[in-house]
């Protein structure tokens, strides 16, 4: 597996897909690891270089003292395509991962396109996390197991019907999470980010096309933060996903994949 350093942070990346095909990075949310992006990778590999990372102190990257900033995540992004040898990419980030799409679009002349899933551009207009939601994902009961305590804390990112309907699909989502989530302090250290993110008042800065996509269902990142997005930005499509999670890229992969390789060929 490949490994790009930024400041001496290791980052490790992988590459599927024609070499010299366009590039589509992914960037993933907080403590989450590559594995996320299962869904939305095969989809466009056949036709374009991917590239899938593990964000700092998460999976296989290195996990530098904290806490972060969004701004060395970007770089860590930078890092990753320079490793690579990219010069220009479509951009495709959730939650946390959108934040670090975002700030990246600011720095990097490299973006070819915005895909901002489940996220926000921060400021005084976010939509917090409402606080039923911060309960659950951070008030675990301490009778519960390791693998208990991740399906408690994942709950409100997906719903309960597809939970119900959908438990070997839980328990492989619970593997892979054990196997490469960022430890707690790690994640911690990104929250420490995503509390200080604000780029609201510099959307109109990022002149390449962008498609937000939100679940109106979404509770933890409300769909009021892809509005405001879409809003800001100059050249935004805003796909509302009707009764979709946090978790959408999972939950309705096939509905995101569609609109994804869509907007990827058109661009």
């Amino acid at each position: 597996m490949p490994n790009a350093y930024n400041d001496g942070v290791r980052l490790a990346y992988e590459r599927f897909g024609p070499s010299d095909a366009e590039t589509v990075v992914f960037v993933e949310g907080i403590g989450y690891g590559r594995w996320m992006w299962r869904w939305q990778r095969r989809a466009v590999e056949d036709a374009y270089d991917t590239i899938v990372w593990d964000n700092r102190g998460t999976g296989d990257s290195g996990e530098p003292e904290g806490p972060y900033t969004m701004a060395q995540m970007a770089d860590d992004l930078g890092a990753v395509l320079d490793d690579a040898g990219v010069d220009a990419a479509h951009v495709v980030g959730a939650s946390m991962g959108g934040m670090i799409a975002q700030q990246f679009a600011l720095a990097d002349d490299r973006v070819r396109s915005l895909t901002l899933m489940c996220t926000s551009p921060g400021g005084p207009e976010e939509e917090p996390i409402p606080e039923e939601t911060l309960e659950r994902m951070y008030g675990v009961p301490d009778d519960l197991d390791e693998r208990a305590a991740i399906r408690y804390k994942m709950a409100p990112a997906m719903t309960d019907a597809f939970q119900r309907d959908n438990p070997g699909l839980i328990e492989r989502i619970v593997d892979w999470r054990l196997a490469s989530d960022a430890s707690e302090q790690a994640r911690q250290w990104q929250g420490a980010a995503v509390e200080a993110f604000d780029v609201h008042d510099r959307l109109g800065e990022i002149r390449v096309p962008a498609l937000v996509l939100h679940g109106t269902a979404d509770r933890v990142v409300p769909v009021e933060n892809g509005e405001l997005l879409a809003t800001g930005l100059p050249d935004a499509e805003l796909v509302r996903l009707d009764g979709a999670p946090h978790l959408l890229f999972i939950e309705r992969a096939d509905d995101v994949n569609d609109h994804l390789t869509e907007f990827l060929a058109d661009v």
